[in-house]
């Protein structure tokens, strides 16, 4: 058997299809967000503008938790000492998950390493606990929950996005007695686009489901204290079970899940995914809880962010820029083309110093393949007048594609 053949032909069809990603070499500066150093193809580090990254609010560069992590690491070293079913709980972790709980509205949260990790392991495990019990997914939901899905053994219905009437029909065609689960996304982070929570909470009230809601890319975004799109529409006492993540808007790292005491309990003493990994650090801990409480008091990261997007959308428009219709933070650039994607972000990159990454299939659905801007509140009219001018000039150079005049 060939194993390098097999391998390398699977490397090939990605650069064949122009989907093979390229990881640029970066060092973030402390305190110049969103200013960073490339080393990738330079005699040295060359200044970029970082156009993509999902610290929306910059709370990684925030002084308080930056502070917070420096002292986590002077008072307590800087591992956890394994898993919590053998090191304990490091008090960073209690105090965190308490203040998660608070910030939902729930009895109880529970911190996992990752996003990623926390739909995988909630999903998964919620599905083997309820028996014959039927998963009704999104079909835009993430790639982790998909997977926590699909380990957890249960049958699955995949609705279409964002369609009321398509899930309805979904639900109304199951046994009545049998459990279900509606698992779905707040912020849908390609599109933008939000899901009607309070909508499906009242079909999942007509036909018995619980509900399972991610809002990894709109917690510490919105709500008057950074409780998400939950918060922001005062639906989270209806929602079963929130997950988030503490990697985005909260600048640092890990997942978790904020519920009912006895579906944490759940979770904690069955899923596999908590059980057997290692806790996360305290010293991220401590930065993830400075970050929280930070923006459950301050709106002020909020309102820059919001503004900074709503201007760059205009920018991008007035230009004739194919920007995509959204009500989110996020500000997506339609290429449909993966290898023009690719093109446009190594150009930026190149002769420009601005850094956004190509999303290409399967992140997105062939045909849509765009760039991703996610501008901060550091990010001024200046730096987006620069942009758009660079967007226009690329755009212009390869003959791509301009919207419509309004």
């Amino acid at each position: 058997m060939d194993y390098h053949r097999i391998f390398q032909a699977a490397i090939d069809r990605l650069h064949d299809e122009g989907r093979y990603r390229v990881f640029i070499d970066i060092l973030r500066e402390r305190g110049r967000y969103p200013n960073a150093k490339c080393f990738a193809g330079h005699n040295g580090p060359k200044p970029i503008t970082v156009w993509c990254s999902n610290d929306y609010l910059g709370m990684g560069q925030h002084p308080a938790v930056i502070a917070a992590m420096e002292e986590a690491l002077h008072d307590v070293g800087a591992g956890s000492g394994g898993t919590r079913n053998i090191g304990g709980n490091t008090h960073y972790h209690v105090q965190l998950e308490a203040e998660l709980a608070d910030l939902h509205g729930k009895e109880a949260a529970l911190l996992f390493t990752s996003g990623y990790v926390s739909n995988e392991a909630a999903l998964s495990t919620l599905g083997k606990l309820l028996p014959g019990c039927v998963i009704f997914s999104d079909e835009l939901n993430h790639a982790s929950m998909i997977a926590g899905i699909r380990t957890s053994g249960c049958e699955k219905r995949v609705f279409r996005h964002n369609d009321l009437e398509h899930l309805e029909e979904l639900l109304a065609a199951e046994d009545p007695d049998v459990p279900k689960l509606i698992a779905f996304e707040s912020v849908y982070s390609m599109d933008g686009d939000v899901a009607p929570i309070a909508a499906i909470c009242d079909l999942a009230d007509r036909y018995g489901a619980l509900t399972y809601l991610d809002e990894v890319h709109a917690v510490g975004m919105y709500g008057a204290r950074g409780g998400g799109i939950s918060e922001r529409d005062a639906v989270a006492d209806r929602v079963t079970i929130i997950e988030g993540t503490l990697g985005k808007a909260f600048g640092v790292m890990g997942g978790y899940i904020a519920a009912d005491r006895n579906i944490v309990d759940c979770i904690r003493s069955y899923a596999p995914g908590f059980i057997f990994t290692t806790s996360l650090s305290p010293v991220l801990v401590a930065g993830a809880l400075a970050s929280v409480r930070h923006l459950k008091a301050s709106d002020e990261e909020r309102r820059a962010q919001q503004a900074a997007a709503a201007t760059l959308k205009r920018k991008f428009a007035a230009a004739r820029l194919p920007v995509m219709d959204t009500t989110t933070h996020i500000v997506p650039l339609l290429v449909g083309c993966p290898l023009k994607a690719k093109r446009i972000s190594d150009i930026l990159l190149a002769e420009y110093g601005l850094y956004v990454q190509p999303i290409n299939y399967p992140t997105v659905p062939r045909g849509t393949e765009r760039l991703r801007f996610t501008p901060g509140p550091w990010h001024d009219e200046a730096m987006q007048d620069e942009l758009t001018g660079a967007l226009v000039e690329v755009w212009d150079r390869l003959e791509l594609k301009v919207a419509l005049a309004a």
